[in-house]
């Protein structure tokens, strides 16, 4: 009676997972009923025979696990309540006070209210420090950043107490701020570099990528571009719907963009139905981390001849993966093809099953090998050229090989830049003389008429364009860093306990400059302001632009 029981469990297993698979998945599954006989005999002896108490779930998490640890290193398993967070940066919005903070000396500081968002409607200011949620302390306590987070965080509608200081306002404000959706962008930053060049940076690639590059590159058009720079650098992909529908703005009709290919899925070819962007120069920045999605809109726009790829091999991410629900709300993302660019590179970097160590080592190994140094130290056989309808070779076997090499400047970011930033030294310092500063600095640079002409144009309202770059242009051209922030940095470098000498020091300070100016203007306007500090500093930004004016 037990056995048909289990039987009887297993075909509704597996019907369970036919339900999640297409047709033609179904007709190649090939089930082998005595596998998941076996497997759900298996767990059934442990749970009725084995010495001590077990936990089922995890038994059966592991198993899942251990399954799919056997197979590419991008098919995997993502429990229930880890999921909403997998989905958020994918689907384009969560549920939240809709505020931009960072946590200085375990107290939460808002850097930025989200415009038009709860907080903002209530009167949350940048600067404020939220100190207790729901009259339960979260500063001062090591409270996690996650456990913060989900206190934060909850249903659209509900309502949350918050806590917070203000510089100049004597005791503990509470401010009831009520729940909403919070858009989260993938669109980092857009402005015009010069007269006809434009520059949009996308950090990733989900549901709404499309519909905010298409506005920003819109707004970009109206001042006069008629160059892009595409910036993917880290970029580490998304949809792959969405690189899609980004390609086919700049592809002919009928241009290939990608195809798909696997054992039970067949070939599915994406095409070009007709380019809309009136865009002369495409120039697109790629470096290591650039991966998925970001290199399908790469390979295409550099298989079909539209514009140069600038930067490093990328990642070399091509599987598809599908997402596969299960009933407990888990989840399971199966790689059922790879993808291809348009001449047939197979994007996807070679890796051995279930060998995860050595190529999460990928980047290590370039690194040791000469390849982030040198063009030279990269070596292709004949085997992996491809050719153009345009006549250009272009190199597969994992990634997206640029046209135009930038090395990595080892240079640039010495050994004690590098721990100042791991340790946080260089945010901290940026908060702790914002916390002193920040009103004169917002009256200075009228920054407070800035976030109105903003608010304006989110709404599609009537503002004036120079109150958007006004204020920004004056700090960006004359603003120097005090050496009372430089103090602030090495104090926090003090207490993190960083030993440097002078020479470490002196060799640092540029560097250092450059990315204190980018994050005071980052805090003080936007992401948009940051890049536009940091970038001039960057060579392969330089390089990208070198390339649009000799194109």
């Amino acid at each position: 009676m037990k056995k048909n029981k289990l039987f009887h469990v297993a075909q509704l297993l597996t019907a369970l997972l036919l339900c999640s698979l297409s047709a033609s998945a179904q007709r190649n599954a090939g089930f082998d009923e005595m596998q998941i006989r076996k497997m759900i005999l298996s767990q059934n002896a442990i749970k009725q025979l084995y010495v001590d108490s077990v936990n089922e779930s995890k038994l059966v998490e592991d198993a899942i696990r251990g399954m799919l640890k056997e197979l590419d290193p991008h098919s995997q398993y993502t429990p229930a309540k880890d999921v909403q967070a997998l989905n958020e940066p994918l689907q384009g919005s969560f549920e939240g006070i809709g505020v931009q903070y960072n946590i200085n000396e375990d107290t939460l500081v808002v850097i930025q209210p989200t415009s038009g968002g709860p907080s903002e409607k209530v009167g949350i200011i940048a600067g404020d420090k939220i100190v207790t949620v729901n009259d339960t302390a979260i500063a001062g306590v090591k409270m996690s950043r996650a456990e913060t987070m989900k206190r934060l965080r909850g249903p659209k509608g509900t309502k949350v107490k918050l806590g917070i200081i203000r510089q100049g306002v004597p005791g503990v404000q509470t401010f009831i701020v009520t729940r909403d959706k919070i858009p989260l962008y993938t669109i980092d930053a857009s402005y015009m570099i010069d007269d006809k060049t434009g520059y949009i940076r996308i950090s990733s690639f989900g549901q709404t990528t499309h519909a905010e590059f298409v506005r920003a590159a819109t707004d970009l058009i109206s001042q006069g571009m008629k160059n892009i720079i595409i910036d993917l650098q880290g970029n580490g992909g998304g949809f792959l719907q969405s690189a899609v529908e980004l390609s086919d703005e700049f592809l002919s009709d009928g241009e290939m963009i990608v195809y798909t290919e696997g054992r039970t899925t067949g070939r599915h070819e994406y095409h070009a139905k007709a380019g809309k962007m009136n865009i002369d120069k495409i120039v697109i920045l790629v470096d290591g981390y650039t991966a998925s999605a970001a290199e399908i809109l790469s390979g295409a726009i550099q298989d079909n001849d539209k514009g140069i790829i600038v930067g490093r091999r990328t990642f070399g991410k091509g599987l598809v993966q599908r997402p596969i629900d299960l009933p407990d709300g888990s989840l399971i993302r199966l790689t059922i093809a790879h993808y291809y660019s348009p001449v047939g590179r197979c994007v996807q970097k070679p890796y051995v099953k279930g060998d995860r160590k050595s190529y999460d080592n990928d980047m290590m190994e370039r690194l040791n090998s000469g390849e982030l140094m040198s063009a030279d130290s990269i070596h292709f056989p004949d085997s992996l050229k491809y050719t153009t309808k345009g006549g250009r070779t272009v190199y597969g076997g994992g990634g997206i090989m640029p046209d135009i090499y930038v090395p990595l400047d080892t240079t640039l970011y010495t050994r004690l830049y590098r721990e100042l930033a791991a340790k946080s030294c260089i945010i901290q310092a940026t908060l702790r003389y914002l916390d002193k500063y920040r009103k004169p600095l917002i009256k200075q640079y009228n920054i407070e008429t800035y976030r109105k002409a903003k608010a304006k144009r989110i709404e599609n309202k009537q503002y004036n364009p120079a109150d958007l770059t006004e204020g920004f242009k004056r700090y960006k051209d004359g603003f120097e860093v005090p050496q009372e922030l430089i103090d602030l940095t090495l104090e926090r470098a003090k207490e993190a306990k960083i030993q440097y000498t002078d020479s470490m020091l002196q060799a640092t300070m540029p560097v250092l400059r450059i990315q204190l100016k980018a994050l005071l203007a980052r805090d003080l306007w936007d992401m948009n302001e940051y890049f536009q500090i940091i970038n001039p500093s960057l060579e392969i930004y330089r390089q990208g632009l070198k390339a649009i004016k000799e194109e």
